[in-house]
C-alpha cells in the first residue's frame, strides 16, 4: 500500500479552465432561479390577496434587502440565459473546439456582466 496517498483533497490546488467555471456557474444560477421563484411566487400571492397585501409588497420592494434579492435573482436569470444560449450553440456544433470554447466562455462572462450591471441600474433606479 502506498502511504504517500493524500489523506485530504486540497481543493485550492485545482485550477479549472474558464469553460468549466462558466458551466458550473450555469448550474448554480439555475439553483438560484429555482429558489428565487419561491420568493417571487410568495410576493405575487401576497400582492393578489387584497389591497393590504399589495401595499405590503410595495413596502417590501422599497427596502434595500428586497432590491438586493431581486437583483440577485435577475442576475442569476440573465447569466443563465446567456450561458444557456452558449450551450444551445454548442449543441448545434458551434464552439465545440478548445479555442472557440474558451472564446465563448469569455463572451458569456462579458455579456453577462454587462447585462447584470444594467439590471442593477434598473432595479435601483426604479
Amino acid at each position: 500500500m502506498n502511504s504517500k496517498r493524500p489523506v485530504n483533497l486540497d481543493l485550492g490546488k485545482f485550477h479549472f479552465p474558464l469553460p468549466a467555471i462558466t458551466s458550473i456557474l450555469h448550474r448554480i444560477s439555475g439553483i438560484i432561479i429555482f429558489v428565487g421563484v419561491a420568493f417571487m411566487l410568495y410576493g405575487l400571492q401576497l400582492s393578489l390577496s387584497g389591497e393590504a397585501g399589495f401595499s405590503r409588497v410595495n413596502e417590501l420592494l422599497d427596502s434595500f434587502f428586497a432590491k438586493l434579492i431581486i437583483w440577485g435573482i435577475l442576475s442569476a436569470l440573465l447569466y443563465h440565459l446567456v450561458a444557456g444560449i452558449k450551450h444551445l450553440l454548442m449543441d448545434m456544433g458551434i464552439g465545440e473546439e478548445l479555442e472557440s470554447g474558451r472564446l465563448a466562455a469569455k463572451i458569456t462572462i462579458v455579456v453577462s456582466v454587462i447585462l447584470i450591471v444594467l439590471a442593477g441600474v434598473w432595479v435601483w433606479a426604479a
